[in-house]
């Protein structure tokens, strides 16, 4: 397979478009089955806009129009990456998909404030750009093409925004709700919880306002019935899926982290890996070279099968690296800690105090077994 081949596929699936400050900007496979759909229910709309227009250009327009669309989207997510990224916050990826776009952002704001100010930026960007298009409106002459592409561009920014600005997670609205609820009780969970009901009303909302139009016998009841029940769908899992992630990153009262750590021992690096097992012993083993840098974890799943064939090889060959996202200060706050552990890629984490000297090493299945209440 060629190289471009490889660049152009996206981790996880998709098309590949750009990155951004090493952010990928991914286009699922769903978004052209969306944008088909909204080809499909707009080339109508057009002939009513545009009466002179042959059935070629209604299908280019909206065709267009999909697009325009779709790149809304875009800026509006790109709002909120670049604002995260200033703010230290590391972002996964960006990705467009059936029912709009995600800027994946790697971890949870620290701050009220940072979470407000995240969430806000891509309604800010998609309000700017339905400004400009409007004043454009004024200077174009109506009733033409390029005044019908540049009033779909100015609807889908205004679509974006006012849609995205509702009160309800996972929308941008219901996020500003949790920063502001968090501000003022000191307690992110809490915002949560009303962001999590403002999502279920707005998905109240949409199927209230999908019954009228089947009852009134809309034009566009049957388009409006499948965008409403999609997209309260739609809101009713992020709500969920927030609500559970939240209860997720809870910590324990009365939980210390030193409950949950186990003792560190430091091997040399180059010891059998046979002995290094029979060393562990339930305990955390790092692995230090000649030069006294950390090879890093023993692996101790790695370390059993290379025992088993090779006994006397060194230890390092079943070392997992030290990486700075498994590396936990232990005066962290819990939520943080739980928060790290679970979105970090790794079975076992280096505990240190504020001086970097090891405190510990934390396994991610001793964690997992307190917050759900079980013991190690």
């Amino acid at each position: 397979m060629s190289s471009t081949a490889h660049t152009l596929r996206a981790p996880g699936g998709g098309l590949l478009l750009f990155r951004y400050s090493g952010v990928p900007v991914v286009l699922a496979p769903s978004w052209w089955l969306g944008s088909l759909a909204v080809i499909v229910f707009y080339a109508p709309l057009v002939d009513n806009m545009m009466p002179a227009a042959d059935a070629v250009t209604s299908v280019l327009l909206a065709s267009a129009f999909a697009v325009l669309l779709g790149a809304s989207v875009l800026a509006h997510e790109l709002g909120h990456c670049v604002v995260a990224l200033r703010l230290g916050l590391p972002v996964r990826r960006l990705r467009l998909f059936l029912l709009g776009g995600l800027a994946e952002i790697a971890r949870t704001p620290r701050r009220p404030g940072h979470e407000g100010v995240v969430a806000a930026a891509g309604p800010a960007v998609s309000i700017g750009l339905a400004g400009l298009c409007g004043l454009a409106l004024l200077a174009i002459p109506s009733g033409g093409p390029v005044w019908l592409l540049v009033l779909e561009c100015a609807f889908a920014n205004t679509a974006v925004a006012v849609f995205n600005l509702l009160p309800g997670l996972p929308l941008d609205g219901g996020r500003m709700l949790r920063a502001g609820v968090w501000a003022i009780t000191g307690r992110r969970g809490a915002g949560t919880r009303a962001a999590v009901v403002g999502g279920w009303l707005v998905a109240g909302l949409l199927v209230v306002w999908a019954v009228i139009g089947m009852a009134g016998a809309s034009p566009d009841r049957w388009l409006r019935l499948g965008v409403c029940l999609l997209t309260a769908w739609f809101v009713v899992a992020g709500a969920g899926g927030e609500l559970a992630a939240e209860q997720r990153r809870g910590w324990p009262e009365g939980l210390a982290l030193a409950d949950l750590i186990r003792p560190v021992l430091q091997l040399p690096a180059e010891s059998p890996v046979a002995d290094a097992l029979a060393a562990a012993a339930g305990r955390g083993v790092v692995l230090v070279r000649a030069d006294g840098v950390a090879a890093g974890l023993l692996d101790e799943n790695a370390a059993r099968a290379l025992a088993a064939t090779t006994p006397f090889a060194p230890a390092e060959r079943a070392a997992e690296p030290i990486r700075p996202e498994s590396v936990l200060l232990a005066s962290e706050p819990g939520e943080e800690i739980a928060e790290r552990v679970l979105e970090t890629a790794a079975w076992q984490f280096v505990v240190v105090d504020d001086e970097g000297r090891p405190a510990g090493v934390l396994r991610r299945e001793d964690l997992t077994n307190a917050l759900r209440g079980q013991p190690r």
